[in-house]
C-alpha cells in the first residue's frame, strides 16, 4: 500500500500520458485524485470536496479502467478501483490490508544494497556498454540477454551494476522475486545442505534459489572448481533459464579467460551477452569524484579532483575511498579543503615520485589471481593445461618485466632447469603470434601488474 502511496502522482501523470488526457481534463478530473487505502483488494479513490457526486459519477465511469490497467502495468498487480467522496471515507477505513505483494518482504529478501542505484552510476566510455545492457535486462528481465555476464577488474563497478539491476526491477515489479548472492554465500548453502544431509535441507536450498524470477551471482569465479557447488550452480541455472528467469552473473574475467571452466559452463554463459567493465579513464575517473562530491554542503575546487583522478587510477573504490579521506581529514582537523591539505592526507596513499615495482613475485601472484588458481599451484610439478599454461606466462612476463637471472625464474615457478624458463617463454611468443586470445590476456595481466 505504501509503495501506491509513494507513487500516486507518477501513476495519475502516467495516465495522462498514456490516454492523452488535456491539461484542462486533468487538472480538472486526475490531478486532486487522492489516494486513500487498500481494502480487500480494492483501491480506494478520494474526490475532493469540490467535486460534486455528479463528478463521481463522470470519474467512476471515464477513469475507472485507466487506473486499473495503469496501476496494473506499472507494479504487476491486478487491484480493483473504488472512486468515494471525501465525506464517505469513513466507510473505507476499515480492515486495510497490505497489498497481494509485500514490497519490504521481497526487498529484504533479496540481499540488496539500497545505495547503488542506476542514478549514481557513472557511466564513462568504460562501461558505457555494461551500463547500457544492465538497463536492458532491468527493463525486461528473462526476455534479453539472458544469461547477463559481466566482467572486470576488482573495484571497477560491477556489484554496484548488478545490484543496480535488482533494485530496478523490484521498484518497478515488486511482485518480482529477487535474489542477490555472492558465490561464497550461494557455496556456504551448499556446504550446509550436504551436512544436514537431508532430503528437506536439500528441498529448501532449491526453493530459495530455484523459485526466484532474478538470480545475481557475484564473482562466479570461486564456483569453479568446487564440485559439489558447481553441480548444483549448473542445475539452478538451468531450471530457471528454461523458465525464462533472469540470470546475472560477474567476474573477473570473461568466460573464455577461465582456464578450469567446464565446456558447458562456458557454453551456457556464453548464451546470452557479455559485457566488460574496463578502468575508467581520467575523465571518467573526475565524474566520479564529483558525483561523490554531491554528498557534502561544501564546493570543492576542481583541482583536487584532478589531484586524486591523475594519481589513482585502477580501482574505482581506491578513488572513492581517497576522496573520503580528504573530507574526514578536512573535518577532524577542522581546516578547510585545499589541494595542499589533500596531498597531505594522501601521503599514505598516493606517492607521486615513485613507481611501482615489478618482481617475479608480484607476477607470480598476479597470473594466478588471474587464473583463478594458487601460486603453489604454478610452482607445482601438475603439468595439467590449466596449469602449465599459466605457469609459462609467469616464464614469458618474468623474462619481459624484470632483469632476474633465467636460475633465479625457474626457482620462482619451482623448476631447477633453467631451459625450462627458455622454453616457456618461447612457447608464449609463439601462441601470442597465432592467438588472439592469448594476446589478450598477456595483456590484461600486464595491466594489473604496471597500471598505466
Amino acid at each position: 500500500m505504501d509503495l501506491i502511496r509513494e507513487n500516486w502522482t507518477s501513476i495519475k501523470e502516467a495516465i495522462k500520458e498514456e490516454y492523452n488526457i488535456t491539461d484542462i481534463s486533468y487538472k480538472t478530473w486526475v490531478e486532486p485524485l487522492s489516494f486513500y487505502n487498500i481494502t480487500d483488494n480494492t483501491i480506494n479513490i478520494v474526490i475532493s470536496k469540490e467535486q460534486s457526486h455528479h463528478a463521481l459519477s463522470y470519474i467512476s465511469s471515464k477513469y475507472k479502467n485507466f487506473f486499473k490497467v495503469t496501476i496494473s502495468e506499472m507494479f504487476g498487480v491486478d487491484y480493483d478501483i473504488n472512486f468515494i467522496m471525501e465525506n464517505d471515507k469513513d466507510d473505507y477505513s476499515h480492515h486495510d490490508i497490505p497489498s497481494p505483494i509485500n514490497f519490504n518482504e521481497n526487498y529484504e529478501n533479496s540481499n540488496l544494497d539500497s545505495k547503488y542505484k542506476f542514478d549514481s552510476f557513472v557511466v564513462g566510455s568504460n562501461n558505457r556498454f555494461a551500463h547500457s545492457a544492465a538497463l536492458a535486462v532491468a527493463e525486461s528481465p528473462g526476455e534479453l540477454y539472458n544469461p547477463l555476464f559481466i566482467y572486470g577488474g576488482p573495484g571497477l563497478g560491477k556489484t554496484h551494476l548488478i545490484h543496480s539491476i535488482g533494485n530496478y526491477i523490484i521498484e518497478n515489479n515488486p511482485n518480482k522475486k529477487v535474489l542477490y548472492v555472492t558465490s561464497e554465500d550461494f557455496t556456504n548453502d551448499v556446504i550446509d545442505s550436504i551436512r544436514h544431509g537431508t532430503s528437506s535441507s536439500m528441498s529448501e536450498l532449491r526453493e530459495k534459489y530455484r523459485t526466484v524470477d532474478v538470480l545475481i551471482i557475484d564473482d562466479v569465479q570461486f564456483i569453479i572448481g568446487k564440485e559439489s557447488t558447481q553441480e548444483e550452480f549448473f542445475h539452478t541455472f538451468n531450471v530457471l533459464h528454461s523458465a525464462n528467469k533472469a540470470i546475472i552473473i560477474t567476474s573477473d574475467k570473461p568466460p573464455k579467460d577461465m582456464v578450469t571452466l567446464e565446456e558447458r559452463f562456458r557454453s551456457r554463459f556464453e548464451w546470452g551477452l557479455i559485457a566488460d567493465i574496463q578502468v575508467p579513464d581520467y575523465e571518467t575517473r573526475v565524474a566520479i569524484l564529483k558525483k561523490q562530491a554531491e554528498k557534502f554542503d561544501k564546493k570543492i575546487d576542481d583541482e583536487i579532483f584532478q589531484y586524486i583522478a591523475s594519481n589513482i587510477k585502477t580501482n574505482i573504490r581506491e578513488l572513492e575511498g581517497a576522496f573520503t579521506k580528504i573530507i574526514a581529514f578536512a573535518k577532524l582537523n577542522n581546516v578547510e579543503l585545499t589541494k595542499e591539505l589533500a596531498e597531505e592526507a594522501l601521503k599514505d596513499v598516493i606517492y607521486p615520485n615513485k613507481s611501482k615495482e615489478v618482481t617475479c613475485n608480484s607476477i607470480l601472484n598476479t597470473v594466478a589471481e588471474h587464473y583463478n588458481i594458487s601460486p603453489e599451484d604454478i610452482k607445482s610439478k601438475k603439468r595439467n593445461a590449466e596449469f602449465v599454461i599459466p605457469r609459462q606466462v609467469v616464464m614469458y612476463l618474468c623474462r619481459t618485466l624484470t632483469e632476474d637471472s633465467l636460475s633465479y625464474i625457474s626457482n620462482i615457478v619451482g623448476k631447477n632447469d633453467h631451459t625450462t624458463v627458455i622454453n616457456g617463454y618461447k612457447k608464449i611468443k609463439e601462441y601470442m603470434e597465432t592467438s588472439e586470445e592469448m594476446n589478450k590476456t598477456i595483456e590484461i595481466i600486464m595491466k594489473k601488474i604496471i597500471p598505466s
